[in-house]
C-alpha cells in the first residue's frame, strides 16, 4: 500500500488534540511555522524527517512511534 500523507496528517493532529495543544502552540515548541503545521496536518505538505523527529517529541512520542501509528492506519481513509 502506497504512503498517503493525509493519514500521517490526521495522526498528528489526532495526538496534538489528544494533548489539548492547539497548532499554535506545537508550532511553537517544535520550532515550526503554524501554516506548515496546518499543510502537515491537511494532508498538503511532505514534512522533512527532523521537522517529524521535532513534531514527535513535542507530542512525546519517538518518531519511530509516530510512524507505527501511521502505519497501523494505511488503508483507513482519514475522516
Amino acid at each position: 500500500m502506497p504512503y498517503d500523507r493525509r493519514i500521517l496528517g490526521y495522526t498528528i493532529r489526532t495526538l496534538r488534540q489528544k494533548k489539548g495543544l492547539s497548532q499554535e502552540a506545537l508550532s511553537g515548541l517544535a520550532v515550526v511555522s503554524r501554516s506548515q503545521l496546518a499543510a502537515i496536518e491537511s494532508g498538503c505538505s511532505n514534512p522533512h524527517i527532523d521537522t517529524l523527529w521535532r513534531v514527535s517529541e513535542v507530542l512525546g512520542i519517538k518518531l519511530s512511534e509516530l510512524i507505527k501509528l501511521v502505519e497501523n492506519e494505511d488503508g483507513k481513509e482519514p475522516p
